[in-house]
């Protein structure tokens, strides 16, 4: 499986999944404080090169998703048919991430039937571990 590539203004994102938190970086400049995904080192709102990162709820609406058809990387064929979901969080919904819907956090990718998939479907935030140790954010509906 693919591992994600850390650079230095997403580190904080992957350090806190390790704990089990979704934050996202925000603009710490005066008076702005917009939310900002992927992290990057200057607000594209303000300018500021001041951040934080803020604690969400990890809650969220599917926005948007796919589910992938042969031919793939043998990894991912073999968990075909899977899905990859886009997430609006809640208390940012200019904010998207993308990940994957499973029946619990260490649940195969194809856990979740893409029959049930919809959009705008509430959903909660769940990490797993990687094969190589890195916290994966994924993704539960709220009401199975």
């Amino acid at each position: 499986m693919l591992a994600p590539v850390v650079d230095d203004d997403g580190a904080p994102f992957w350090e806190y999944a390790a704990r089990g938190e979704l934050r996202v970086q925000a603009c710490a400049g005066a008076g702005c404080g917009e939310p900002r995904f992927p992290p990057r080192p200057c607000c594209p709102h303000c300018h500021s090169f001041d951040s934080e990162w803020r604690a969400t709820s990890g809650r969220g609406r599917i926005w948007s998703y796919v589910v992938p058809h042969p031919p793939l990387l043998p990894d991912y064929a073999a968990q075909a048919p899977y899905n990859v979901i886009v997430v609006e969080l809640a208390e940012a919904p200019r904010i998207r991430l993308v990940g994957n819907l499973v029946a619990a956090p260490d649940a195969p990718l194809n856990s979740v039937p893409p029959e049930r998939i919809r959009i705008g479907a509430r959903v909660q935030v769940v990490f797993t571990s990687s094969a190589d140790g890195v916290r994966l954010p994924r993704w539960v509906l709220e009401r199975p």
